[in-house]
């Protein structure tokens, strides 16, 4: 039987967007992201992030600085029993297949994972993490911005609690 996966965008979705977040004094973890994660957990998900990270093509860090902040926010969730999968992550500006909007890292999540995308859901803040999960047929989308007009292919919430909510009265996953 196929995974269900959450992918996670990271600037935004887990964490306060801040521009070019990579030291962990900086880093300011999103109102609800763990409650989020742990509803999901125990539902049986993967949990993915699946981050745009131009800082290191832009000499704002290095890949070392994105490992250590991403081996905080990994520690961070373990303290409360949250396993995430795996981080994917595209360091570059432009002109590659991993850069959101493009597809690239939610497929190979599922190649690597055995994931059934239509079970699966991507969070992200930005229309290129939507355009993303449909590229690679996300079946749920969930955008967190409420000044966007969702459509048929994305629902928007205000926060995490909001969406968090909506997904326990539906109790559809």
């Amino acid at each position: 039987m196929k995974n269900k996966a959450l992918f996670l965008d990271r600037d935004g979705v887990i964490n306060v967007d801040k521009k070019y977040v990579y030291k962990i004094e900086d880093f300011e973890f999103c109102e609800g992201i763990f409650e989020l994660c742990d509803f999901f957990s125990k539902k049986g998900f993967l949990i993915f992030i699946i981050t745009n990270q131009s800082g290191i093509a832009r000499a704002y860090y290095t890949e070392e600085d994105f490992k250590i902040l991403s081996d905080f926010i990994l520690n961070a969730f373990a303290e409360k029993n949250i396993k995430i999968s795996k981080i994917y992550h595209c360091p570059h500006l432009e002109h590659c297949e991993c850069r959101k909007p493009k597809p690239g890292m939610l497929l190979k999540a599922q190649n690597e994972f055995d994931i059934n995308m239509q079970d699966s859901i991507f969070i992200g803040d930005n229309l290129s993490d939507m355009q993303a999960g449909l590229s690679a047929g996300v079946g749920t989308l969930a955008l967190i911005d409420s000044k966007v007009k969702e459509n048929e292919n994305f629902k928007t919430f205000a926060n995490l609690t909001e969406l968090l909510n909506f997904l326990k009265s539906k109790e559809r996953l």
